[in-house]
């Protein structure tokens, strides 16, 4: 019998240069999986997702980081880009995001660069977790045993390293949630 979270409320938190495919892909599996999405941003409006270094298409924001409250979602997910995870990761109110759902013991899943804000957050201390091979020094600087697997399950926090890990990625935070 498939898995059902059909009651469950995901944030995906960006803003724009993030990797389109590491936002759509599981925001495909949790819908599919019955969860409601919405995407989080510092700014109303859209935001644009990259593939790789080149623009690609813009997505509708739901909520500002500034309105959006950790109480009213069961996990954030956290997409990865470069220009993406250097941006927000200065962003107070995302990273009180995260924060907040790490106090409240929601789960976490981040991809790729997404673990830049995670380290922003002082929340990857004791960890052990995987990224985009670049980021293990910031990673491991922060606290972490970084890894290379495709994907990590530390707790509530759940990591991959790139694109081609989001189905397995995916299948994890749907795990997560129905459990």
């Amino acid at each position: 019998m498939a898995t059902s979270l059909s009651g469950k409320r995901v944030a995906l938190l960006v803003t724009d240069g993030f990797e389109q495919a590491e936002l759509t892909g599981p925001k495909e599996a949790l819908e599919k999986a019955g969860a409601k999405t919405e995407i989080l941003s510092s700014h109303a409006g859209q935001v644009t997702g990259w593939n790789h270094t080149t623009p690609a298409d813009r997505f509708p924001v739901d909520k500002t980081f500034e309105v959006a409250r950790i109480d009213d979602y069961d996990a954030i997910v956290l997409p990865g880009g470069v220009v993406n995870a250097d941006t927000i990761r200065t962003d107070e109110l995302a990273v009180e995001l995260v924060k907040d759902a790490a106090r409240a013991d929601k789960p976490i899943a981040v991809i790729c660069h997404g673990a830049w804000l995670l380290a922003s957050a002082d929340l990857v201390d004791g960890k052990t977790m995987t990224s985009w091979p670049s980021l293990q020094d910031d990673l491991r600087n922060a606290g972490a045993t970084w890894v290379d697997k495709e994907v990590v399950v530390d707790g509530k926090l759940i990591s991959s390293r790139k694109p081609d890990d989001i189905p397995v990625f995916s299948q994890k935070l749907i795990e997560a949630l129905a459990a």
